[in-house]
């Protein structure tokens, strides 16, 4: 017997998911004609989700390999620091570049499954911060699919539901408590229906790609779009620009990022060397002031007095910076 799935259903979550993700794959009838794959944002370290879904609902839940074949009735978790693919009704998990700086992504998930599975895919976005999931959930749209959205009102981060809902029209945007059912019922239309739609499909088997690390791709290629003037937040090399309707980013060697992450990811940057130099200013007149007091124990006070210079210098340097650093944590500064 083929156990091969006719349609996946993908479900991306981040901040605040974990509720969700119970009570809506927890309602998922045990006869799901669907395999159902699942990112959420986890530390790199471990992650015990395959476990809490297993005690909600019908569905057994484990963390995803590199090669197993998808089943109708199973839920694939990404496993913690990897992304997870689809790929000929099989999954790939691959520990590839990061995309808004997140591994696993939402979106490498999303788009592999609309290069794979065209119309018989089911998108699902649930609660989280930021905009993860956005770009794939319309890659899923463009590829003829269904894009179900918790409403945001009910998340308790909207960040990714609204993005979702702001950068594509989605077939629905349901109560928590709804999802499940719209799930079931798009998994049954998807079924009837025959694979219609060839929308960049290459494009996105070109960009799925990176999410493996793929060597032709990163020795042989360049990023979609046309190189820009910005610099990649991860790694210093130049990024592609993509305006799709989407505005994207994506670097030589992976890294992507929607705009909204570049921006982000540089505010992280600005805050890390903020710190960097509120430090540096702060040994900088620790050690002016050591050298300045053991200047005139010696009997140098002319030295003593450039050092106590470089003293002040530093630290009126560093009352600057410790201004702006607790204007900078002020929330919705």
């Amino acid at each position: 017997m083929d156990d091969r799935p006719s349609s996946v259903v993908v479900v991306g979550a981040s901040a605040g998911g974990v509720a969700p993700l119970k009570e809506v794959l927890g309602a998922l009838p045990a006869d799901l004609q669907a395999a159902v794959l699942v990112v959420l944002h986890v530390s790199p370290t471990g992650s015990r989700l395959p476990e809490i879904l297993n005690r909600s609902g019908r569905l057994h839940a484990s963390h995803a390999t590199s090669g197993e074949p998808l089943v109708a009735g199973r839920i694939y978790v990404a496993p913690p620091d990897h992304h997870l693919l689809v790929e000929d009704s099989h999954c790939v998990v691959a520990r590839g570049p990061r995309e808004n700086n997140m591994r696993p992504a939402i979106d490498p998930l999303f788009r592999s499954a609309a290069r794979a599975y065209g119309p018989r895919v089911v998108g699902v976005v649930l609660s989280g911060s930021r905009d993860d999931g956005a770009v794939g959930a319309a890659a899923i749209a463009r590829r003829g699919g269904c894009v179900i959205v918790q409403d945001p009102d009910e998340a308790d981060f909207p960040g990714m539901p609204a993005s979702a809902i702001a950068r594509d029209h989605p077939d629905r945007v349901e109560p928590t408590a709804s999802v499940a059912g719209a799930i079931v019922a798009a998994v049954e239309n998807l079924s009837k229906e025959v694979p219609v739609s060839e929308n960049e499909r290459d494009e996105m088997a070109h960009e799925t790609s990176y999410a493996e690390l793929d060597r032709d791709t990163v020795e042989r290629s360049y990023p979609p779009g046309e190189p820009s003037r910005f610099s990649c937040p991860s790694c210093g090399g130049v990024l592609w620009e993509v305006d799709d309707g989407l505005h994207r980013f994506r670097c030589r060697v992976g890294h992507a990022f929607t705009a909204e992450g570049v921006l982000d990811e540089e505010a992280e940057q600005i805050d890390n060397a903020l710190w960097a130099a509120f430090r540096a200013l702060q040994e900088r007149a620790d050690l002016s002031g050591r050298t300045a007091r053991r200047s005139r124990e010696r009997g140098s006070p002319a030295v003593a007095g450039r050092f106590d210079a470089y003293a002040r210098e530093a630290l009126d340097q560093a009352e600057l910076i410790r201004s702006i650093l607790l204007e900078r944590d002020v929330p919705g500064g």
